[in-house]
């Protein structure tokens, strides 16, 4: 078994700094409380940044998508999960109400169980093949190494949140770098390349919002 590809490393890497954070005492403190996100307790909250790595590990244990199935990058995964901005939406009810039953039992024990399930992660990613397939959300097909792109991202801007919530020190999350490109590159598929240019030089001129992909 070769050296782990840059996509594990980095996931793994942005799951200990959530973790960092998701086990700060403040966290339990604000547990009840509105957190940075509407509709969303900081619980809430924390239960979403958990589902992160939750994913990869029930993802990892479903049956795989058929050979034949055409595979997505991570762009074309946001683009084909995300894109309704209205709160009501099945969408974003459906992460709402995920992410209150991961944190249903509390905050110890959403913490113990990230702690199992990324050091399960951290063997199994290991054993993973380059070529492994996922059946993701909505049966997408993915390649494992691309999902981890998407996880990243969620590491990345929910552990942003949840320290916001909680009142606590924002530090970057080493996947920040993988999330910002991932998160350019799904404005880019989906507002095109001048779009996106003109949010980044010309704001004026940006009227789609370009760069608000999530």
């Amino acid at each position: 078994m070769g050296a782990p590809s840059e996509s594990r490393l980095v996931f793994l890497a942005a799951a200990a700094a959530a973790r960092d954070v998701l086990s700060e005492p403040a966290v339990a403190e604000h547990w009840a409380d509105q957190s940075a996100l509407a509709r969303m307790s900081v619980g809430a909250v924390a239960g979403h940044l958990a589902r992160a790595a939750f994913t990869v590990s029930e993802y990892l244990k479903a049956e795989p998508p058929p050979a034949a199935r055409p595979t997505a990058s991570a762009p074309e995964y946001f683009g084909a999960v995300l894109g309704d901005a209205d709160l009501d939406s099945p969408l974003h009810a459906g992460v709402r109400a995920r992410s209150e039953a991961a944190a249903a039992d509390g905050w110890a024990a959403l913490v113990k169980r990230f702690d199992e399930t990324v050091r399960d992660l951290e063997k199994s990613l290991q054993d993973e093949p380059a070529e492994r397939h996922l059946a993701v959300a909505g049966g997408i097909a993915m390649l494992l190494d691309d999902y981890l792109v998407t996880r990243v991202v969620e590491l990345a801007v929910h552990t942003d949140d949840l320290a916001v919530s909680a009142g606590l020190d924002v530090l970057p999350s080493p996947g920040t770098d993988v999330a910002v490109s991932a998160l350019v590159d799904t404005a880019r598929l989906r507002h095109g390349p001048t779009a996106e240019l003109r949010a980044l030089a010309r704001r004026e001129r940006d009227e789609v919002n370009a760069l608000r992909v999530v």
